[in-house]
Parts: C-alpha cells; structure tokens; sequence
C-alpha cells in the first residue's frame, strides 16, 4: 500500500499533519475525509509519497544518481544538503509504474531468507544483503522500505502486510508474523517450501499447456476466418444457382451470416459482461462469490480446497504455540489461506462460537462447513489427546503431498480436454468440407451453365 501525507488546519487555526496509507489516491483522500471529520479540521492537501531522481556532488568528486521516496523536492534537497552533497538537479520520475516482480524473485527472497536466518545472522543484515543483491527494482525498494521500518520499531506484521501487492497476500502474512511468533526460521523454511512447490506447479502447467493452447487459439482464428469468409464465398455459389444445400452446409451458411452481420453485437455482448464481471471480482463482495464457488469447480475445485486447508493449518502449526490466545492465532491463519470465503466463515461462526459459547475447536470447525472430513476428524483426533499443534502440521503435510501429486491429475486433465476441443473442432470442419464437395446441379446436362458451374465448384473445393 502506498503512503501519504495529509496537511489540514484546526478551527483554531493551527496546522494539522499526518500519514495515512491506502492503495490509491482516491482512497487516501476518503479515508483523509473521514478523518477530517472525525477530528474536526479542515482538510487541505493529501500528498502521495513519490520517487524522485537526483543528481548531486561532492567537493570536486564525480557527480552521484540516485533515487529517494519524499513528498516533495524540497525535502530530498534538504537531505541531501545536511549530508554535504551539493544538489544539481532533482526531479519526480515520470513513470513510477512498479509491475509485481516474477514469483520466482520472491521465492529466492524467502529462501535465502530462511537459509541465513537458519545460521543465526541478525535479520537486518540479512535485508540489506538481499536489498544490495536484488536486481527488480519493484521488490529491492520493497525490502528496504521493509528493513527502514522494522529498525524504527514498527509491528512486523503491518510492515510486511503492507507490502503484499509485492510479496502476495500469503507471503506478507507469514512473514509478517514470523517475528512475533518466536519461530522465526521454521516460519520461513515452511513459506520458502510451500512457495517453491507454488512456482514449480506454475512452470509445469506452462510447459505442458503453451503448445496444446497457442494451437488451440490459432484454430479458432482459422475457424473464425473459415466460416466468415472462406465458406460462404463457396456455399453461397450453390445459392446463387437455387441448388439445395445438406443440412449442415446450410446450417453453417446461416451461422456465418449471423456472425458477419451482427459481429459487432456479438463482441460488445462479451466484452461487456467480461469487464463488468472482472470490476465485479475486485470488490469485497466478488473475491468472496469467486472464493465460495471456485471449490465447486470439477477436478481443479477440489485441489484448491485442500490448498487453502493446507496453508490454514501451516500458520495454526506455526504460531500455536507462540501465541498466548489461539483464538487470534485462528484468525491470523485464516487471513493467510487465501481464500476470502474461508476467512469469512472462521471469522464469522467459529470464532464466535467459541468466544460466546465456549464450543471446542473441532465443532467451531465444523460449524463453518469448510472444513473436509478428514480435517475434521485429525482436529477432533488432536483435540482429544491434547496434540493440535502436531495434528495441524500432520494435516499440513498431508494435503501437501495430495495436492502435489493431484497437480500431475489435472494438466493431464486439461491437457486432454483441450486435445478432444481441437479434435471435435478438426472433425467438424472436415464433416462440412466434405459434405460441401458432394453437392452436385441438379441437371448437369441442360448446357454449358451446369458443366462452368461444376467446373467452379471443383477448383473452389480445390
């Protein structure tokens, strides 16, 4: 989330300042509104915290570039001043677009992360080793923004999360409990592990679906240009001579006329519904409807399902015992799932449950109705012997290697369903080119009309 500066006046006209942090201008200024009238002051400027360029040199050395977050130009020359260097230019970049870094960035991040943690190096060494070494810009001010913050005493847990349009939602989470939870580095070999397995599904779904889709897109280009152009050139021949067209030919015929007539229409009818449905699943209420239905999904559906179960039970494992309420500690791995209609429902039913009615883990969980069988049953397993901790990292482990092995299931899976799309489509211009070939005039013989026409009909087949 980006930061900003609001500047306001009291009734009593003394200055009013602060920093707020939001994920757009627009919503810096709603929230700087609303602060505005809680407080009782008027609102002047909300300033957004931007990057700019400066060029700077000291003494008779070779002039510096370099980079620097501020509100303003006069601040960055101020600190550049009080260090000594004489300021010869500062200016706002122009383009200040940061695109997520690649996954396989953050991977190494947390690895190496955790591997230095692991040999008991002090944790801001370790960012500042990371931040001298990162080559995406995006992720390297991330983590030095992350390293400045964390040296002046701000919770971890804001810290990271306020990052998490960079790391990704799951990774900011547990990382940014990783330091509260006094197991540090277990916190981050399991995000590290869970990572990896993440980008390794993603390369092989890539690898394995990149030719069977490109080819899948080129055949409805050709099916698209075949049926818009190339067959009615030949279909409409016969028309033009009042000779009865196979079933599927005319068929064929009249679905290219309604494409070349209403393309238009047909294009506004799914780009509409398509960025209308895209605005949609960015609201609050979206991400939760796409959260509770994707599980429906065949196949893929359930593989989410136990994903999300997964990373629930690995932060519940991580931060059991570290925490001294396991209450907060349910609703930590439910903000890490990753999946809004999970969280929604733990918050909602079972940590109400068990606040108000004093209910047990297992039939909080149950309650939810997210929760497989087998789920429940290890918690109830675990609740009754005193084990949840271990059964929560049991369940972890378990659905890893299912979901792991499930992953290989459904490329396969989508593999073959897009080979049988290509084959049916394949097969179905094949039936209508061929049926196409076997009209013939209905009197050959009434003079050369019939023999030019035929004679047409075999090169356009041709």
């Amino acid at each position: 989330m980006a930061e900003f500066r609001i500047e306001g006046i009291t009734t009593a006209g003394k200055p009013v300042q602060g920093l707020l942090e939001a994920g757009t201008l627009r919503d810096a200024k709603a929230k700087a509104s609303q602060l505005a009238s809680q407080r009782n002051f008027k609102l002047l400027h909300v300033i957004p915290r931007t990057t700019w360029m400066y060029k700077v040199q000291r003494g008779t050395e070779k002039p510096v570039m370099g980079e620097q977050k501020a509100f303003s130009r006069a601040e960055v020359e101020d600190a550049l001043t009080k260090m000594g260097f004489r300021v010869i230019r500062v200016q706002k970049r122009l383009l200040d677009f940061k695109p997520k870094p690649p996954s396989t960035e953050i991977v190494t991040f947390v690895r190496v992360s955790a591997d230095l943690i692991r040999q008991k190096l002090p944790f801001n060494e370790i960012l500042q080793l990371l931040v001298n070494d990162i080559e995406n810009r995006t992720l390297r001010e991330a983590i030095k923004d992350i390293n400045l913050e964390l040296k002046q005493g701000r919770d971890s847990e804001k810290t990271f999360v306020k990052h998490e349009a960079v790391l990704g939602r799951f990774t900011a989470h547990m990382l940014g409990l990783a330091s509260k939870s006094g197991n540090m580095a277990e916190i981050y070999e399991s995000t590290a592990k869970f990572l990896e397995r993440q980008t390794d599904f993603k390369k092989n779904m890539k690898s394995a679906l990149i030719t069977p889709l490109v080819t899948l897109v080129v055949l409805f280009g050709a099916v698209v240009y075949y049926v818009g152009y190339i067959f009615p050139a030949t279909a409409k021949l016969f028309v033009k001579f009042k000779i009865d067209l196979p079933p599927m030919t005319k068929t064929t015929l009249a679905i290219s006329d309604f494409l070349v007539e209403n393309i238009l229409w047909i294009v506004l009818g799914c780009a509409i519904p398509a960025v209308l449905a895209a605005r949609f699943l960015t609201t609050e209420k979206g991400r939760l409807l796409r959260d509770q239905y994707i599980w429906g999904i065949p196949v893929i559906g359930a593989l989410l399902h136990k994903t999300s179960i997964e990373i629930f039970c690995r932060v519940f494992y991580a931060l059991y015992s570290g925490s001294g309420e396991n209450i907060e500690v349910i609703r930590m791995a439910a903000e890490a799932s990753g999946n809004k209609y999970m969280e929604a429902r733990i918050k909602s039913i079972a940590i109400p449950l068990m606040i108000q009615k004093g209910a047990g883990i297992t039939e909080a969980f149950e309650a939810t109705g997210v929760f497989t069988k087998t789920a429940i049953s290890r918690f109830h397993s675990g609740a009754e012997t005193g084990t949840v901790k271990n059964t929560a990292l049991q369940l972890a482990e378990y659905y890893e290697k299912e979901t792991t092995y499930k992953m290989k299931n459904v490329i396969e899976f989508i593999q073959l369903w897009i080979s049988m799309i290509i084959m049916v489509v394949l097969t179905a211009l094949t039936i209508v080119s061929s049926e196409t070939a076997t009209i013939r005039p209905k009197n050959p013989a009434a003079g050369g009309q019939g023999q030019v026409l035929e004679l047409r009909i075999e090169r356009s087949i041709t």
